[in-house]
């Protein structure tokens, strides 16, 4: 059902590809349009989690370099029956976290060094489990794909503000495609917000609890990666906010047009079914402690992995 969904999508965006090239140059800019798309496609299916982690200044770590970090997660993956994702930490000062990868055999993981000194052991192993959720529930296949050719739409958008301008007199729009443009961009990222179900992170938060058999650690990372995404900028979803589903909580929460990228449910509703959840587990309730951006966590005292 994974790639239904996923061939639906780039359909989609193959033919939102092609009315862009259709404003920038007629006819004949569809077509190129096309093939680029087509192209795009293709190397997408096979890159986007290498683009999407480049463009988020992941590098990959090891059991030499985070010893804790990787061994916990060899864990929760052994837990959840997946083979073990590579795992990428990103040098960003917002808590924060995502899962990218085709299949579950080339998943990865990665969380920010925000994330990594502010959270305890138990929530940060249910962020891990969170994102392990995605790659078991084959959603990080569709997440990636979007986040990557929705970008890519963007700049072909922007693109089309300077070529438009030389283009009055051809097949295209002219002046009015070049304004058409100015409005495409953040419509693309809006097509990956009503492609990316919401529903999915609710799944994920679901499964990821039972992985680590303790949502109350969950919502206790919910609420203190909230916090710190609306105090701290992370500067790299900023420059691609088609990247903002793939992460645990909105990266962008603290930044200018929030209502655009509401790609998540609401955080205190996550924590709600959450505790639902603990209750039918017998585990109890939970109560957010407040959550300090500058709170240390045991993550970073002997090294900025692990």
């Amino acid at each position: 059902m994974s790639y239904l969904r996923t061939a639906i999508l780039l359909a989609g965006l193959t033919a939102l590809f092609m009315l862009v090239g259709y404003l920038i140059g007629g006819p004949s800019g569809a077509v190129i349009a096309f093939f680029v798309a087509a192209a795009t496609n293709f190397i997408t299916y096979w890159n986007a989690d290498k683009l999407v982690l480049s463009t988020q200044g992941a590098q990959e770590v090891d059991e030499h370099t985070a010893p804790e970090l990787v061994h916990m997660l060899a864990e929760l993956a052994q837990r959840a029956e997946l083979p073990m994702p590579r795992v990428f930490v990103m040098d960003n000062p917002q808590p924060n976290a995502f899962a990218t990868g085709r299949n579950p055999q080339h998943g990865a993981v990665a969380v920010t060094t925000g994330l990594l000194g502010m959270l305890s052991r138990d929530e940060l192993a249910g962020v891990i489990s969170h994102e392990l959720a995605h790659i078991k529930n084959h959603d990080t296949l569709l997440m990636t794909v979007t986040a990557t050719v929705a970008g890519a739409i963007s700049m072909l958008a922007q693109f089309g503000m300077f070529f438009g301008r030389g283009n009055r007199n051809n097949s295209g729009m002219g002046i009015v495609g070049t304004l058409l443009m100015v409005i495409l961009a953040p419509l693309a990222a809006m097509l990956v917000q009503m492609a990316i179900s919401r529903t999915r992170e609710y799944a994920a938060d679901n499964m990821g609890a039972r992985i680590s058999g303790n949502p109350a650690g969950l919502a206790a990372a919910l609420a203190k990666i909230d916090a710190g995404a609306h105090a701290i900028e992370n500067v790299p979803a900023e420059h691609n906010p088609a990247s903002a589903p793939l992460f645990i909580i909105n990266p962008l929460s603290g930044a200018r047009m929030d209502n655009l990228f509401a790609t998540h449910p609401a955080t205190q509703n996550r924590i709600a079914a959450l505790e639902q959840l603990a209750a039918e587990m017998g585990r109890g309730s939970f109560v957010p402690a407040p959550a300090s951006p500058a709170a240390g966590g045991p993550w970073q005292r002997r090294s900025p992995w692990g």
